[in-house]
């Protein structure tokens, strides 16, 4: 049997560095394949500042804070374009600053990749949305859009976590347990359920989900546990990572995110966080490896001794291509 996978991962997701000047700049991807955007997420490198999030369902002109519960907003001069490789910004200093440092991740939204963006209206009783995976997503990252709510934060299913847990993406918070987030029932590969908390189906509030199903040799969703040593815990996802984020799920610990970019060797040691302002840190967290992620740094955020975290991680290189031979080392 062949073994199935993505072999040109740039396809659907690329990291890109650049600078700001001030100025409106469009922003070109330099992977293997064009890749145009449906989602773009980007963090100010050099100083502290909100991580923006845009995508192509909402529209360019839709902004929204990853680190923030605030409502989308209205904002035409930050992400401006979803380009046929890549993404362009406008003036405001969140997103070209002069000389400020600014790394982007951008995905592409199809079934190919397991990623589905859905956009829906809460009706604030339990009931079942329908996607377009035709896989069963293994994490999934909710927004309220509306002003009229009292309580938008990040809600996060993570299939390492179970059904009747979350934790929130703009919070440090460890997991919690509620039905009615997610009902306490598993998504399926046609749809995904929801409860009555207001924080993923408040009655008419909008709302936008991002779902990521795992494709093999391109994207993985799990779980591992820390060990509190240098010679730390390893991770096997199969491919050679080009973005890892990953959270304590029992304590209050940050989301940090690496990709395969900003380093571009081992120890990778230059961190982001999702839910947070601060700007890029540098500690010698990770090594990535051809087939996972080695963790070298005794940090209770990443790699505590007997605490248990969940991540995502998307591909640079699969560790085996469709034809069955492993990847060129890289």
């Amino acid at each position: 049997m062949a073994y199935t996978t993505i072999d040109d991962p740039s396809a659907y997701f690329q990291t890109a560095l650049y600078t700001g000047d001030g100025n409106a700049q469009t922003i070109t991807n330099d992977g293997n394949s064009d890749l145009q955007p449906d989602f773009v997420w980007i963090a100010m490198r050099s100083h502290a500042d909100n991580k923006i999030w845009y995508d192509s369902v909402r529209g360019v002109t839709k902004r929204l804070v990853s680190n923030l519960n605030s409502p989308e907003a209205t904002v035409s001069d930050m992400v401006t374009a979803f380009n046929s490789d890549g993404f362009s910004v406008g003036t405001n200093s969140n997103v070209t600053g002069d000389t400020k440092t600014f790394v982007g991740w951008n995905w592409k939204e199809t079934a190919d990749a397991g990623f589905d963006i859905v956009a829906y209206t809460g009706n604030g009783s339990n009931r079942t949305i329908s996607h377009s995976l035709s896989a069963v997503p293994k994490m999934m990252i909710i927004k309220n859009l509306s002003a009229t709510s009292g309580d938008r934060d990040w809600a996060v299913y993570h299939q390492a976590l179970g059904n009747g847990s979350f934790c929130l993406l703009n919070s440090v918070a460890a997991k919690d347990d509620s039905d009615g987030f997610f009902n306490a029932t598993t998504p399926t590969s046609s749809v995904f359920s929801l409860g009555d908390n207001t924080r993923v189906n408040a009655n008419t509030d909008t709302f936008i989900a991002y779902l990521f199903a795992e494709k093999q040799g391109y994207s993985k969703f799990g779980s591992y546990t820390g060990n509190s040593n240098a010679n730390g815990a390893f991770i096997y996802t199969g491919f050679k990572p080009a973005f890892f984020m990953a959270k304590a799920s029992g304590r209050a610990e940050n989301w940090y995110i690496f990709d395969n970019k900003r380093s571009g060797h081992n120890p990778e040691n230059e961190q982001s966080f999702a839910d947070v302002t601060t700007a890029e840190e540098t500690t010698d967290y990770i090594d990535i490896l051809s087939n996972g992620i080695k963790f070298r740094y005794n940090s209770v955020g990443l790699n505590g001794s007997g605490e248990n975290y969940i991540y995502m991680a998307f591909a640079e290189s699969p560790f085996v291509t469709s034809t069955g031979v492993p990847a060129t080392a890289r």
